[in-house]
């Protein structure tokens, strides 16, 4: 795959919500699973694959982080903690 076809699918791979970055993961999976792939396509798919991994990493890790705190009722951003955490 050229670079400008990368950085071409990179881009329309950001406008993906998680779930459609996992769906398309999915697919490419499965077609890497049933070996009747060429292998320029397969290094193609595995790229795209690799590309869509790290997107859904991205986006799980920026939830977290918003998960890592809450508003409270002042509007005030404090740090989220499971009350078990206190005693240990």
């Amino acid at each position: 795959m050229s670079e400008a076809n990368e950085r071409g699918d990179s881009d329309k791979n950001e406008a993906l919500t998680f779930e459609e970055a996992m769906e398309k993961l999915e697919r490419i999976v499965n077609q890497l699973e049933e070996n009747d792939v060429p292998l320029e396509k397969a290094i193609d798919l595995f790229q795209e694959g690799m590309s869509l991994s790290k997107l859904c990493h991205d986006k799980l890790t920026a939830v977290g982080k918003k998960m890592d705190q809450l508003i409270d009722k002042s509007g005030e951003a404090t740090p989220f903690s499971i009350r078990g955490d206190e005693d240990e």
